[in-house]
């Protein structure tokens, strides 16, 4: 567990990597080993999944997770790398603002130095006084928690099409004022839209990224400060275990794990 001044730092440390044209690029984790793996590549930030959290712990993603579940792999993975680490809490796992601060405060005490937190379907209103929240919590804490407020607008196709991008923006600017850090738009990887959001938003904008999508270096053009992968690794990870189930089931081949890391190498991970 970090003391109060490593975390300070580690929080100043996280800030600074968010640069509009060369974003911070975030493989999201779910346990320890995937942490590892992600700083061992060369990462300057770990950040985890709320879905792949959960799925490992056996809940489905959406505030189903119990909170000190959730804060306990937090504290696992804060404690397991030494780059600083940020925590998707999902909605806050708290039914109200009080209860999103005791989730931050938590969150702060496991040492990571950054959260996400979603707005969903909740109105804007609510959910800036929940960013309101977690803010005061973390400076009850004395740490400078980066607090990246997620707009589900486009993500779950919230409102009038014609409306989204400017009802996406006016949430940003509330979020901001509530406290955020950065803002967190999924569900929106075309160009012309993204440069519009990185254009109105007054802070580091963070997009969702995988498959299709522009590359890390075509999104800094555009002006984004973060690109996260989000669920797909952990996706991706399962997708190698169906196929695995699935090909020795039915074929008795073994081709599905032939690019498997090797025993010796995620055993080191844990040594030490």
């Amino acid at each position: 567990m970090t003391n109060r001044v490593d975390r300070v730092d580690l929080a100043r440390r996280f800030a600074s990597l968010h640069t509009p044209g060369a974003p911070l690029a975030l493989a999201n984790a779910w346990d320890v080993v995937s942490a590892r793996l992600v700083e061992a590549a060369g990462a300057p930030a770990v950040a985890t999944t709320s879905a792949g959290v959960a799925w490992s712990l056996g809940a489905p993603d959406g505030d189903s997770l119990a909170r000190d579940r959730a804060l306990d792999l937090v504290a696992r993975v804060a404690g397991a790398v030494s780059v600083p680490v940020t925590a998707d809490i999902e909605g806050g796992f708290g039914a109200d603002p009080a209860g999103v601060g005791e989730t931050v405060a938590g969150v702060v005490e496991a040492g990571a130095v950054g959260i996400n937190i979603e707005d969903g379907t909740r109105e804007p209103a609510e959910h800036a006084e929940r960013l309101a929240a977690a803010r005061a919590a973390a400076d009850a804490a004395g740490v400078p928690l980066y607090v990246n407020a997620r707009i589900d607008t486009f993500l779950f196709g919230l409102g009038d099409p014609a409306g989204r991008l400017d009802e996406t923006l006016d949430r940003a600017a509330a979020y901001l004022r509530a406290g955020a850090s950065g803002i967190f738009v999924p569900g929106v990887t075309d160009p012309a839209v993204v440069a519009e959001l990185a254009r109105g938003i007054d802070a580091p904008l963070n997009v969702l990224a995988g498959p299709g999508a522009p590359s890390v270096a075509g999104f800094g053009t555009l002006g984004v400060a973060r690109v996260s992968l989000g669920s797909w690794v952990a996706e991706a990870a399962y997708g190698v275990v169906r196929r695995a189930a699935e090909e020795l089931l039915a074929d008795g081949t073994y081709t599905a794990v032939a690019d498997a890391l090797a025993y010796g190498e995620l055993n080191g991970l844990l040594k030490g």
